[in-house]
């Protein structure tokens, strides 16, 4: 088990006009312009009011934190150079869809063309996480595996109460949103890499796809690089959460690959199970039950937590992992992002202010969070109370 399993970190963070919390529109071609010109690992996403960034293969989990620490820094100081703010969260609380641009780049004219309407409700953004493999053709095996475990990384990254300015009632309404666009969620059970090989030539040849990489499942195997790539987490505000799961897929992937029995032969019921268990996390976060298929119950997401914690213990101390891993229990003690969001909402509304204000001011919490990762080590962040 030599392999280092490197690993690299994606964030995706909204851009919000620090006058209206609403979609930007003066300075915005300035900011992007600006983030071409100072940043090497940014670039524009499918919409205009996104932002990139992404970290490059590390094993070191501080090399990867300082580096998008920095990234994070410099995103706020370009926005704040033009009247905008850069956040985290999976959805955008007060922004909306119809308001949207998308990106004047190729790929995403394209994608645009074949979504149509959907292409500008796809209004989220998540955290993108890829683990090298020891054996890149084991990937399609790995991904079966892995599925079980989806649920938990996304409780702990719930991080969008809001959508299109009103309170959902779902900690994690990202994936409801990115539910409308074809070929997301969970991939199918493939036989085999064979199977997947065949399902890819098919659907490229028939031109329903142009390669792989417009399969949008929430854990996949990269086209460009020797990877697994975890899609199913929320972006979160907090960079010690994104670096939490993070280092939780890295040791998941070493799990599987050193027991090969581990979760091997999944069925249709499995699959399941993993669809109503995501639901569930999606909407009560980390105060969710989970289904568990081999004791029959449902299990609070903190004993879930634990009991992976216990499990991938070897993996998070060969990879030293450990004290990034062991931040899912503050998570669950603490609340998730979307706890924290409803807790500034609830507040602001106690005190008198409009709903439209209130989501400002949530607007304004997911910006210092943001912006507070790219000064703070472990522990540095804000303490906010979770909603009750």
């Amino acid at each position: 088990m030599a392999h280092a399993y490197r690993f690299g970190i994606e964030e995706e963070f909204f851009l919000a006009d620090a006058r209206t919390r609403g979609t930007p529109r003066a300075g915005l071609r300035a900011f992007h312009a600006a983030v071409r010109g100072r940043l090497d690992d940014a670039e524009r996403e499918q919409l205009q009011c996104q932002v990139e960034v992404a970290s490059p293969p590390t094993a070191d989990l501080a090399e990867a934190r300082a580096h998008l620490a920095d990234l994070r820094a410099s995103l706020a100081e370009i926005g704040g150079e033009r009247g905008i703010l850069t956040f985290a969260a999976g959805t955008h609380p007060t922004a909306r869809w119809r308001d949207q641009r998308p990106t004047d780049k190729a790929r995403y004219h394209g994608i645009m063309a074949d979504l149509r309407m959907l292409g500008r409700r796809n209004l989220v953004c998540g955290l993108h996480v890829h683990v090298e493999v020891p054996d890149p053709a084991a990937r399609i095996g790995l991904i079966n595996r892995l599925l079980p475990y989806l649920p938990v990384l996304l409780a702990l990254s719930t991080g969008s109460p809001f959508w299109q300015g009103q309170q959902t009632g779902l900690a994690g309404y990202r994936m409801r949103a990115y539910a409308e666009l074809p070929r997301t969620g969970v991939p199918e059970l493939f036989a085999d890499a064979d199977d997947y090989a065949r399902y890819v030539d098919v659907m490229t040849r028939s031109g329903a796809i142009a390669d792989a990489s417009y399969l949008w499942w929430h854990v996949r195997a990269s086209v460009k690089y020797p990877t697994l790539e975890l899609r199913i987490a929320d972006s979160c505000a907090r960079l010690d959460d994104a670096l939490c799961i993070a280092a939780l897929f890295r040791c998941l992937v070493r799990r599987v690959v050193r027991d090969r029995r581990l979760n091997a032969g999944l069925t249709a019921a499995s699959r399941g199970f993993v669809l109503e268990n995501l639901w569930r996390a999606e909407c009560d976060g980390v105060r969710a039950t989970l289904i568990d298929e081999a004791r029959v119950r449902a299990v609070p997401v903190a004993a879930a937590v634990e009991a992976l914690l216990a499990d991938i213990a070897e993996d998070a101390d060969a990879l030293g992992c450990g004290a990034a891993c062991a931040h899912a229990s503050r998570i669950v003690a603490e609340g998730t992002s979307a706890d924290r969001q409803m807790a500034v909402f609830a507040a602001a509304r106690r005190s008198g202010a409009r709903e439209r204000a209130a989501l400002s001011a949530v607007v304004d919490h997911l910006a210092a969070e943001t912006a507070a990762g790219s000064k703070s080590g472990p522990g540095g962040h804000p303490n906010i109370a979770p909603a009750a």
